[in-house]
């Protein structure tokens, strides 16, 4: 029917929810499509996209292990970057794939023997090759200039030749549905000089990507009636149908597809593969790819971006990140009980995952989606309180979409499961210009870190940066394992903007590790205090998540260890050094002790070992320290050798 392969629903899995899918995929394949990727030629046509002859490797060696049939690797002579393509293809080894040369019919005042792009396609030495030809008058008469008899000649002279020397011919009919819609009989006739020349494959094409799902499958209907040559689709989505045309084609008889990875292509694009692909597999019973790769779409299309350096679309079919997000709370708690109620496949089976949004539109099903994600037990009454958390936040002007790390902060201070690492005491950011045009910006900090106030000095490119660096020098003596944490990315949005330099801005900060990422969000009128908020709770994230200092949950009793209340300043990495590696480490609030010391029954992690008062020398030699410490940073001794110590 239609030209689809008949076949019976699932009966068990997902597709078992959704009985009365018409197409839904068997154990066994009833028919296949011979998978044909153009990214490398036609996807580099596209705006934005350029790809070296050694990413169009890594592009290839990947589509060969998803199970691509052909790779067309680019136009051979017609510049260095795809002449080097081929010479290092002809090298490799290509267990699925074979890699096709591109190329157009002989030109018209060259025999064929002699025309230059022939001869580069046979110097290629691939097996298949792909040459287009004209189908429309009006690029026969107006663009080639030549007689409609004589582009007969060079298609059936060129398919020939190409055959004489063992290729596999792909014959493109550029421009085939405009010039079937102007001209069927001639378009036909172009069709039939390809295929009694040899050409091995027609491949209709709509090259301007304007007509319509049944255009396509009209006209396509009509060759597959005609000719008994294999028949395949390239269709362009200026229209916004090319995923549609192209499944169209296949419904009248195709049974070769082409397109590229992500839609890349000139103008709107091509059909994109990562959606082609999964509609035929999963929804009309056709086998594309092993059952087993299809899972590794979405690798290869964030792959083909990355290598690409373009932004993935998050919304892209199947393989786009929002592709199974939620965001709805009444979606969300369908979901939670049947995925197939607003979910047309199993995220899974394309190789992407579920999401669910924390907004102001949230419900308790979203909330407790969420903290199972992140293996927090959240219990009713919680999950109401966060929901009402968050929508009072978000009328503020706070996102949680793109800052997981502070949404899972507030669910885990609402379980009292975040230790209090720190909190400002005071912030000051000071920005000024040197006499020689240098602009100078400083912050210091006064910190309360584990019931110790400490005081830190930094400069940076900026105000943030500057801040970001004074938080991490005050707080790096007490937490060590903020030394590889930084911060890696910084927006700003203004949310009202009508109120000029009053307005509310919300700032995004992701921080790294080197090997994760973390975002954070913070609001406010005053910018600093909006960053502040952000920085802050990047911090704490990490520190929660991959402090080797605090903890947050008590271990069993230790027995106090000798040496312990010696009478000098303790720190709390000199503790942690006594028991790292002892079993349940690290040690509880110790019990109250004997004086002279005595440890605060307060619940705090570390030891606080009391210090003697200093003397009043004591004192004044710090204040000295303090102001050199500032003039230095100010003015460094290295730009000013006489700059000493007044001690």
């Amino acid at each position: 029917m239609d030209g689809l392969p008949r076949t019976q629903p699932k009966t068990s899995g997902f597709l078992a929810h959704t009985p009365t899918l018409p197409y839904a995929r068997t154990q066994k394949m009833a028919d296949s499509i011979e998978l044909f990727d153009t990214t490398l030629r036609d996807g580099t046509q596209g705006e934005h996209v350029t790809l070296s002859a050694r990413d169009k490797g890594r592009i290839a060696r990947r589509l060969d292990a998803f199970g691509m049939d052909v790779i067309e690797g680019g136009w051979p002579g017609s510049n260095p970057k795809d002449q080097a393509f081929f010479d290092d293809a002809r090298d490799e080894e290509w267990p699925h794939a074979a890699i096709c040369a591109f190329g157009s019919t002989r030109h018209a005042s060259h025999a064929p023997p002699d025309d230059p792009n022939l001869q580069a396609l046979i110097e290629a030495e691939t097996d298949v090759v792909s040459i287009f030809g004209k189908s429309w008058t009006l690029h026969v008469e107006q663009a080639l200039g030549v007689s409609r008899e004589t582009n007969l000649a060079l298609i059936r002279s060129s398919v020939a030749f190409l055959r004489e020397h063992g290729k596999r011919v792909i014959y493109d009919a550029e421009h085939f549905f405009d010039g079937y819609a102007d001209n069927p009989e001639y378009a036909l006739r172009t069709l039939r000089a390809a295929a009694e020349a040899g050409a091995d494959t027609l491949v209709l094409c709509d090259t301007n990507g304007g007509s319509l799902p049944h255009d396509i499958r009209e006209g396509t209907a009509t060759v597959h009636d005609t000719f008994d040559t294999t028949l395949g689709i390239h269709a362009h989505d200026d229209g916004g149908c090319a995923v549609a045309n192209s499944l169209a084609a296949v419904r009248a008889g195709a049974r070769h597809v082409q397109g590229t990875i992500n839609g890349l292509g000139e103008r709107c694009g091509n059909a994109d593969l990562c959606a082609v692909i999964p509609d035929l597999q999963l929804k009309m019973g056709f086998e594309c790819v092993d059952a087993d790769q299809l899972d590794a779409l979405v690798d290869l299309s964030r792959f083909t971006n990355e290598v690409a350096n373009l932004d993935p679309d998050d919304g892209a079919a199947y393989v786009g990140r929002s592709a199974f997000t939620h965001k709805g709370g009444v979606h969300v708690s369908a979901v939670m009980k049947e995925p197939s109620t607003y979910e047309h496949v199993e995220p899974d089976a394309v190789g992407n995952r579920r999401r669910a949004l924390v907004s102001d539109l949230s419900g308790k099903s979203n909330i407790r989606y969420k903290a199972e994600e992140l293996g927090i037990d959240l219990g009713s009454d919680d999950a109401a309180q966060a929901v009402d958390r968050i929508k009072e936040l978000e009328h503020l002007g706070y996102e949680f979409q793109g800052a997981e790390a502070s949404f899972e902060l507030l669910l885990r201070t609402l379980q009292d499961e975040v230790p209090d690492f720190f909190a400002l005491d005071r912030m000051r950011v000071w920005s000024g210009q040197e006499d020689d045009g240098e602009q100078t910006v400083e912050a210091s900090l006064a910190l309360a870190v584990q019931d110790e106030r400490t005081l830190a000095v930094a400069e940076g490119n900026g105000p943030v940066d500057a801040l970001s660096n004074a938080m991490r020098k005050g707080l790096r003596p007490f937490y060590p394992s903020l030394d590889d944490v930084r911060l890696s990315d910084y927006k700003v949005r203004v949310l009202t903007p009508q109120d000029g330099t009053a307005a509310t801005v919300r700032v995004l900060i992701e921080h790294s590790d080197g090997t994760s990422a973390w975002n954070t969000v913070g609001v406010s009128e005053n910018i600093l205090d909006a960053s502040w908020q952000a920085l802050a709770d990047g911090l704490r994230y990490s520190l929660f998540h991959f402090s080797t200092t605090v903890h947050s949950s008590p271990a069993p009793s230790w027995p106090s260890p000798p040496g312990m209340f010696a009478r000098r300043r303790a720190s709390a990495g000199e503790y942690r050094t006594q028991f790292e590696g002892q079993p349940s480490f690290p040690p509880p609030p110790l019990p109250d002790v004997s004086p002279p010391h005595r440890v605060p029954s307060s619940g705090r992690m570390w030891p606080r070992v009391r210090r003697r008062t200093p003397s009043p020398i004591a004192i004044h030699r710090r204040r000295v320290r303090r102001s050199y410490d500032r003039k230095c940073a100010r003015h460094p001794p290295w730009k000013e050798p006489n700059c000493a110590a007044p001690w």
